[in-house]
């Protein structure tokens, strides 16, 4: 059913969509960012990945062989160790992808 701002929202997003008749160029620059968010998101989740598995092995190893770790890092300890490296790998290569990218499809206006 959704509750009155969901349908507030959707009403002012339908007025607004008949108000505003997007140009061409507008529908290439809207396509565009979206294949450039895309692209960053392909990025930041193959560098994730790559990460989780080049963070995971030195810390299992580590826990299971060197005592001070053994005695100090738990489950949550190693989890947090695993994602942080993961999740900071996505964000810094898919901003990293996106802004290079909007570099690339940046149209500047030479006349001005």
């Amino acid at each position: 059913m959704g509750n009155g701002s969901e349908t507030s929202i959707a009403r002012m997003n339908k007025r607004r969509e008949s108000l505003w008749i997007a140009s061409p160029v507008e529908d290439d620059k809207i396509r565009r960012s979206r294949e450039c968010t895309q692209e960053g998101v392909r990025a930041g989740a193959k560098a994730a990945a790559i990460a989780c598995v080049a963070s995971a092995i030195p810390t299992l190893t580590a826990v299971r062989t060197i005592p001070w770790a053994k005695a100090n890092l738990n489950y949550t300890a190693q989890a947090l160790i695993i994602s942080a490296a993961s999740i900071a790998a996505y964000f810094i290569t898919a901003d990293k992808t996106i802004l290079e990218c909007a570099r690339r499809n940046a149209h500047y206006d030479k006349s001005a």
